[in-house]
């Protein structure tokens, strides 16, 4: 059962490029856990400071490490100086196939 995760989020004023530039810096970390199977930031094309988070692990203990890692942590505060607002964040299931 894998587990998506879709995060939004919304750069302060001035703060676009910064906020970019950590979203970039976990794809690499993100991708090299044994349970990340996609990990990928997108830019609204018309507004630069939204920007979406998708990601998918193996499942919920995948996701648990992730979320508990060093790399991780850094990031949340790095993001705390950068967001006009907290991330939107879901979780989603994969549906079982018939």
């Amino acid at each position: 059962m894998s587990v998506w995760v879709i995060a939004e989020f919304l750069a302060a004023p001035g703060r676009h490029d910064r906020l970019r530039t950590a979203l970039e810096a976990m794809i690499e970390p993100s991708l090299e856990e044994p349970g990340c199977l996609a990990y990928q930031p997108y830019v609204d094309p018309n507004d630069g400071a939204r920007m979406l988070l998708v990601g998918q692990w193996t499942g919920p203990d995948a996701l648990a490490e992730h979320l508990a890692g060093a790399y991780f942590r850094h990031a949340e505060q790095v993001l705390r100086g950068v967001l006009a607002r907290p991330a939107s964040v879901r979780e989603l299931v994969a549906a079982p196939t018939p």
